[in-house]
């Protein structure tokens, strides 16, 4: 189970555990380093569980209801690649868990391919955000249903919608935040447990970067706000350093994605199926992973700014686009967007559906769609979507929808 710090991670995997299970063991690298020894020497599953006794005590490996977690994985290599092993054993269940588990592979002996299934475990989507904060089943259920029958909403739920998601801009996913914004109902209190989770993420990369990537790939994580504040048409080096180049750079955004601190959305030289195959890999955008943790690099001031819609300027589109791409990518979409050669036709998001591409264009208010307009002359594009503060309309291939149900879209058939 991979995914940034915070992400709740080990809270699920230990109520799961010892919910489910008779027996719940649980091994943590960094809380007990010596637990590492256990590790050492034979691999097999059955000296693995005669070391562990040794360490803590009254555990029991019951056959069949027994659930061992690796916690934070990534500190001990052997731990890793002794996952072949635990798997053969049919009589236990293990999840091994890491923020940083991709970028350990180079210290693992031998990656257990076949042996492992990899997740990602992400923060708070939207709709979660409203179970979280008080909103019922039956809410988001209503919310689905509007959507799929593009009925328009009601104008007073429209504008509570609207207003929840600009709350969801401030506070994010990450559930440390959520709960303190649930307990206080106080910005100022959620806002720093998001300085706690910022300054954690810095203290990762001056702890797992590689030394001479910690001051680049910090660079490159404090420039995201600068980046997105501008009218960009993709991820500028020079943001980061004057005249800063790829060469200098990319590796460290590399790390930081996969770090889970940052999420990549790829441009694609022609709107058309499939879009992977038309990528340009030295040309993308840089999202931040959460929303919340994006509002708080900004200051304190930008929550009120953004919570009573009073932001303007070039830095509001970054901010909007930035909620949509957390909602498209918790939902499963592959982030990718298109500009044409003349810069006159910008769409922020294509999606995939019945091997067509339907492009979204985002607004954070209501206003014309010039380039979803165009692009939806053409014969191959079946359908559009303008991401807005409007309600729900449908004109010709063009839908109209509210930026709090972008999460849906994965929906389309």
């Amino acid at each position: 189970m991979k995914g940034a710090r915070q992400v709740g991670k080990t809270y699920t995997i230990t109520q799961f555990g010892k919910e489910e299970y008779k027996s719940f063991i649980y091994v943590n690298f960094i809380e007990s380093p010596e637990l590492k020894t256990a590790f050492s020497g034979d691999l097999s599953s059955a000296e693995i569980k005669k070391r562990l006794t040794l360490f803590i005590p009254n555990i029991r490996f019951i056959p069949h209801s027994t659930l061992l977690f690796l916690d934070e994985i990534q500190e001990c290599p052997e731990a890793r690649t002794a996952l072949k092993f635990l798997a053969q054993d049919n009589t236990i269940d293990v999840i091994a868990s890491g923020s940083l588990l991709g970028l350990s592979c180079r210290e693992v002996i031998s990656i257990p391919v076949g042996y492992e299934r990899q997740m990602e475990m992400l923060g708070l989507d939207f709709e979660e955000y409203l179970w979280a904060i008080g909103f019922g089943e039956s809410s988001t259920d209503a919310l689905r249903e509007h959507f799929d029958k593009l009925e328009p909403l009601a104008g007073a739920v429209h504008e509570k919608m609207l207003e929840r998601l600009r709350e969801f801009m401030v506070i994010g996913g990450m559930p440390a935040v959520v709960q303190a914004f649930v307990d206080s109902q106080n910005f100022a209190t959620a806002f720093s447990e998001q300085e706690m989770i910022l300054n954690s993420h810095l203290d990762d990369i001056a702890k797992f970067a590689n030394p001479s990537e910690r001051n680049k790939a910090r660079e490159c994580y404090l420039s995201i706000p600068r980046q997105l504040a501008k009218e960009n048409t993709k991820f500028k080096y020079g943001v980061v350093e004057k005249k800063g180049t790829a060469r200098k750079f990319l590796g460290s955004l590399d790390w930081l994605r996969d770090a889970s601190l940052i999420r990549y959305c790829r441009f694609v030289t022609t709107p058309q199926f499939p879009l992977r195959a038309y990528e340009d890999e030295s040309r993308f955008r840089v999202y931040l992973s959460d929303p919340g943790l994006l509002c708080a690099m900004y200051g304190f001031e930008m929550m009120a700014a953004v919570a009573h819609d009073k932001l303007a300027g070039p830095m509001k589109g970054g901010i909007y686009e930035n909620v949509v791409a957390d909602m498209l990518y918790k939902s499963g979409c592959d982030l990718h967007y298109w500009m044409s050669e003349k810069g006159n036709i910008e769409i922020e998001f294509l999606l995939e559906r019945d091997a067509h591409v339907v492009p979204v264009e985002v607004k954070a208010k209501k206003g014309a769609t010039a380039s979803l307009n165009s692009l939806l002359e053409r014969k191959d594009i079946p359908v559009g979507y303008k991401l807005s503060s409007g309600n729900i309309g449908v004109v010709d291939k063009k839908i109209t929808i509210p930026l709090y149900l972008a999460a849906y879209l994965k929906r389309i058939e």
